[in-house]
């Protein structure tokens, strides 16, 4: 059907994948490690939001564009990893007192907010849209007629399973959390340490050459 071929080798190495560890994982489980459920929710969930701009956009052949043209794959990678830094360098900088007022009904951010990042982090990265456009083909026939529906179905599938996966991530970290999140100065490191990733991430996508 639409040219997908071993279906079931596609979502058993679509589910291995999710389940590594990565800059997404600790977004998510640092986000319910801070604000409980709703914010590592309004994390998986905008993970997920910035992987279905790539796929949709691996559909429609931008990713193409973007590796052919090396001009717009250098002002992506930069406007991410500006962002990215910026991100990590904010959260860096974050004092106690933030957490400390923040620790009983009054997050320091809104799930929106936590939402708007992670979202931004993936749509963001050029590494993503590579990802797709890299992963998503190996299970498609050459000689298909529909190759960009063949491309959604597969991301949306792929994307479906890793949100179940982040949301499962995002609420066993929230339930172990309950101590922690009466600690500004454990919320104060855990948010230094998700900067101190984005700052990385960010200067990672920076170096990062079009192939």
């Amino acid at each position: 059907m639409l040219g997908i071929h071993d279906f079931w080798l596609f979502v058993a190495s679509g589910l291995l994948l999710n389940v590594t560890p990565g800059p997404d994982t600790a977004f998510i489980v640092g986000r319910g490690l801070q604000f409980g459920w709703r914010g590592g929710a309004a994390a998986a969930l905008g993970v997920s939001a910035g992987c279905l701009v790539h796929v949709g956009a691996a559909a429609i052949g931008l990713s193409a564009l973007l590796m052919a043209s090396t001009l717009a794959f250098a002002a992506v990678k930069l406007i991410g990893a500006a962002y990215l830094i910026w991100l990590g360098i904010g959260m860096l900088l974050t004092r106690e007192a933030g957490f400390a007022a923040a620790a009983d009904d009054a997050p320091a951010l809104r799930p929106v907010q936590v939402f708007r990042q992670g979202a931004l982090t993936n749509a963001l990265n050029p590494k993503v849209a590579l990802f797709f456009l890299a992963f998503l083909p190996q299970f498609v026939d050459a000689d298909a007629p529909h190759k960009a529906l063949a491309f959604l179905v597969l991301g949306l599938i792929f994307v479906a399973n890793g949100t179940l996966y982040c949301l499962a991530l995002a609420a066993f970290a929230a339930r172990a959390a309950d101590r922690l999140r009466r600690s500004g100065r454990v919320m104060l490191w855990i948010n230094r340490g998700l900067g101190a990733l984005f700052v990385a991430l960010g200067l990672r996508v920076a170096l990062l050459q079009a192939r």
